[in-house]
C-alpha cells in the first residue's frame, strides 16, 4: 500500500494536471493494478490534507458535485484573469433569469417559466444551456401536451461552484448580486437577473 507521504505529491500533480472535477472512485481506478495501490480511505485521508494544505494560499482543493478539483480562489480570480486578453463569457438576463427559475423551480416547463417571467423563452436560450450542459430534460409533465420537464445538472454544480443543490443561496441572498460570487462566472453577470428572479419566485 502507497505510504500517504507519497500518495499526497501524486494526487497533487494528478489534480493540477486533471481538466475535470476527480472522484475518490476515478482516483481509485488510476491506481489499479499498482502493487502498492492505495485503498479508497487512504485516497479520502491524503484528499483531506491536501485540501488543509490549500486552505491558507491563493489555491484551494473544492469539492464539487463530480468530485474535487485546484482551482484559484475566487478572492484572487480577478489578477489571473488579466493574464489572458479573452474575457469570460457573458449572457443575457433572459438566459439567467431561465437558467435561475430552472435551478430553483426544477423539475420545471418552458410553459411555467414563461408564466412566471411574464414573456416568452426563446427555443435559442433552452438551446444554449443545454449546449452548455447546465440543463437537461427530466421528462415530461402529465398534462395534455405534455410539456418537456427541465432541470439542472452535474456540470451545472461543477461549474457553479456547488456540491450539491442545498448550497445554492437564499433568495434573499441573491437579492444583492455583489454579495453573491459562487467563485467562477455569475459573478461575471452584473446585472439584475438574479434578484429580480428572486422576487418573481417569491411572488409565484
Amino acid at each position: 500500500m502507497m505510504e500517504n507521504e507519497k500518495l499526497k505529491p501524486v494526487l497533487e500533480a494528478l489534480f493540477a494536471a486533471a481538466d475535470r472535477p476527480l472522484s475518490v472512485n476515478s482516483i481509485f481506478d488510476l491506481f489499479i493494478g499498482d502493487v502498492d495501490q492505495p485503498g479508497k480511505d487512504d485516497i479520502r485521508k491524503a484528499i483531506l490534507e491536501l485540501v488543509e494544505k490549500y486552505a491558507h494560499g491563493g489555491l484551494e482543493l473544492k469539492q464539487v458535485a463530480s468530485g474535487f478539483r485546484l482551482q484559484v480562489k475566487p478572492a484572487y480570480e480577478a489578477w489571473v484573469a488579466r493574464l489572458w486578453d479573452q474575457k469570460p463569457p457573458r449572457y443575457s438576463r433572459a438566459l439567467m433569469e431561465t437558467l435561475a427559475l430552472i435551478a430553483y423551480r426544477q423539475p420545471i416547463t418552458r410553459g411555467e417559466i414563461e408564466d412566471i417571467r411574464g414573456v416568452s423563452v426563446s427555443t435559442n436560450i433552452i438551446r444554449t444551456l443545454q449546449e452548455r450542459e447546465w440543463v437537461k430534460p427530466l421528462g415530461h409533465k402529465d398534462v395534455p401536451g405534455r410539456p418537456t420537464l427541465y432541470g439542472t445538472t452535474r456540470e451545472f454544480l461543477d461549474y457553479f461552484n456547488m456540491k450539491s443543490l442545498n448550497e445554492l443561496p437564499t433568495l434573499a441572498e441573491i437579492r444583492d448580486l455583489d454579495q453573491y460570487n459562487p467563485g467562477l462566472a455569475f459573478s461575471d453577470v452584473r446585472q439584475a437577473s438574479f434578484s429580480q428572479t428572486a422576487e418573481l419566485i417569491e411572488e409565484t
